[in-house]
């Protein structure tokens, strides 16, 4: 009589199955552009993920909901449903700077309720998590103020002590709980020098009463909110000369440098990125949350990107919009991009994403804090699974056999 195989043999098979499926499912932590928990926080001169992957913002400006709420026209410039944000994330960016106006958020100085207040601030907080579904890290930058019952219609050289502090105190406690949104301080503090950007006050040359960027920091840490905070540059965000030496306490330690710069700027080329970008790019992470130009043509982009991405320097471009302005990215909101819109959208596809770089249109629907890259097939979990069901199938094949 010919002895069959002992029971025993058939839960080899189930085991080598289970395996292979581990090691299937493991690689969806190990892919290499899953970034992790939508998560961003400051460790020396880098920016982590969630997972402490480094993390390169690389993205756009969504304008509007600075000037629209003011001027009466609705709160966003354009649509801001979800084929709108899929539309960006479709460009393969993982970051949206959002600026903002005080006047709208706090519903100060006679602004339409229709736009401003609990309706501004639910909408801006909706946008946001919609951004996240699709794989956006999210500044959100205040941008237009005034003092006393102006409106804020405008940028003004520095913050007003008004109002910056409860629209900043304000937006912390909004937003304290998630991680996957930084805080830009500022827009573009212009006409000033380096100790009245720091301590406000009497250092300051404006005729009215401006904030420094040491108590902002201090009003946002105080709402207990902990997220990296942008502070910009002078000279409307474009010299980081004196950052270094004028940089804020920060109990924290969560402080980015941000720079602006188009082809117009006075900080412009290479020899100026080096000499004074690239030293501050050493000690805290560098984001260019504006970059762009004034030509059409798209070659001031290629001039900045590389230097970019070659030092690991966040930049954002300007603009999502359709404005009819050399500085729109796109010609419809579904994504067409203008000529200078080709150029970036072109050097997005073709660079080399970082490690913790969120993929796109793929990240759609997936929340906060969840992986967000499908599941790989390892090569050892790949060879377990193939050896379960070859053995399977050689078993079933032999008992067949013996049967007949």
């Amino acid at each position: 009589m010919t002895r069959g195989p002992r029971p025993g043999c058939f839960w080899v098979v189930p085991f080598l199955l289970v395996l292979g499926w581990l090691g299937t499912s493991t690689a969806n932590v190990q892919a290499v552009d899953d970034p992790g928990p939508m998560a961003l926080r400051v460790v020396g001169n880098r920016l982590l993920n969630g997972v402490g992957r480094p993390v390169q913002l690389v993205g756009v400006n969504r304008s509007g909901t600075e000037f629209s709420c003011i001027q009466g026209s609705g709160i966003f410039d354009g649509p801001s449903d979800e084929p709108s944000v899929r539309a960006i994330a479709d460009w393969r960016v993982n970051a949206v700077r959002v600026p903002l106006n005080e006047d709208c958020w706090l519903g100060l100085n006679g602004v339409s309720p229709a736009f401003s207040g609990q309706s501004y601030r639910t909408a801006l907080i909706d946008y946001v998590r919609l951004l996240h579904r699709y794989g956006q890290f999210v500044e959100l930058s205040l941008t237009w103020v005034a003092p006393g019952q102006q409106q804020a219609t405008s940028q003004f050289p520095m913050p007003d002590a008004d109002h910056a502090a409860d629209f900043w105190r304000s937006v912390a406690v909004a937003f304290r709980d998630d991680p996957a949104v930084f805080f830009g301080a500022y827009g573009e503090p212009h006409d000033i020098g380096w100790a009245c950007w720091r301590d406000g006050g009497a250092t300051c040359p404006t005729p009215y009463s401006a904030v420094g960027m040491q108590d902002l920091v201090n009003v946002i840490r105080s709402a207990g909110a902990e997220q990296p905070i942008a502070l910009p540059g002078i000279d409307r965000a474009n010299d980081l000369s004196s950052w270094l030496d004028f940089q804020p306490r920060d109990s924290r330690r969560s402080l980015i440098a941000e720079f602006h710069v188009y082809n117009f700027n006075a900080c412009h080329n290479l020899s100026c990125w080096q000499k004074t970008v690239l030293p501050v790019s050493t000690h805290v992470p560098v984001t260019t949350s504006e970059v762009g130009e004034d030509d059409c043509h798209g070659g001031f982009l290629d001039a900045y990107l590389p230097f970019a991405d070659g030092n690991g320097i966040s930049y954002m471009a300007w603009a999502w919009n359709t404005w009819k302005k050399c500085t729109a990215l796109i010609t419809a909101y579904s994504g067409v991009p203008t000529a200078y819109g080709f150029v970036y959208r072109e050097d997005l596809t073709q660079r080399t994403p970082g490690a913790a770089m969120p993929s796109t249109a793929e990240v759609a629907k997936k929340p906060v804090g969840r992986a967000i890259s499908p599941p790989l097939l390892t090569a050892a979990g790949g060879g377990l699974l193939a050896l379960g069901l070859i053995l399977w199938a050689l078993l079933a094949r032999r008992r067949k056999s013996q049967g007949s």
